[in-house]
């Protein structure tokens, strides 16, 4: 299984020496990967509009305007190369989308949905925290905070989810090394404190990976 997932991501990485190849590397995780329908099917419900922090090359607000998403959408990220090249994808599309090259501890005034995809574990133990702090102050009454994250637990999907990102980091698609995954608890933590009503849930897909997907929100009438 690990020599599976090691041929596919080099496969991946010569993938961008070649014509088109961020086309196909863009096709394949829209239809491979889960996340990108289970959090349009959720931001597209709550309407509001989108922050998305960490945002790579801008799949998942591609994926928004694909499926109508009308709203304002933001897209962070601290890798200039990767927000360039969501910057050319978009205008290719003629999306409305606007993407920032900043990093994620000092967030932008916003109000909507927040989104954190594949994000948490490089950063360490206090500033996941307060990275959820401040990504909940910024979801609107109506908005949600959606966050995938692989959990730290004695599983073979968590030692693939280790190699992938040893991985990612060797052949340079991935800036910084894996710092921290977080517990379950300690996600549940967070929210708890914040007084949010949420839900914690494995989200693999066909993936090898320790993928869960939180989704969190303002309690009524709270």
């Amino acid at each position: 299984m690990f020599n599976a997932v090691s041929d596919a991501l080099v496969e991946c990485k010569r993938s961008f020496s070649a014509n088109g190849g961020l086309r196909g590397y863009s096709r394949l995780k829209l239809r491979y990967d889960p996340i990108y329908s289970a959090a349009a099917e959720l931001l597209v419900d709550a309407d509001v509009p989108v922050l998305d922090i960490g945002c790579g090359i801008g799949l998942l607000g591609l994926h928004l305007h694909a499926r109508g998403f009308c709203r304002r959408y933001l897209g962070i990220d601290c890798d200039a190369t990767k927000i360039e090249r969501a910057r050319d994808r978009a205008q290719e599309q003629g999306a409305p989308l606007t993407y920032e090259n900043r990093d994620a501890i000092v967030l932008p005034s916003f109000s909507g949905s927040v989104v954190i995809l594949d994000v948490l574990h490089y950063l360490d133990r206090e500033r996941q925290r307060a990275l959820l702090r401040a990504a909940a102050r910024r979801v609107a009454r109506a908005g949600k905070l959606v966050v995938r994250t692989a959990l730290q637990e004695p599983a073979w999907r968590y030692r693939a989810t280790l190699f992938e990102e040893r991985l990612l980091h060797g052949c340079g698609w991935m800036r910084m090394p894996a710092r921290h995954f977080p517990r379950r608890a300690e996600i549940e933590s967070v929210f708890d404190e914040l007084g949010m009503q949420f839900t914690i849930e494995p989200l693999w897909g066909h993936t090898p990976f320790a993928s869960f997907l939180a989704v969190a929100s303002h309690r009524s009438g709270a």
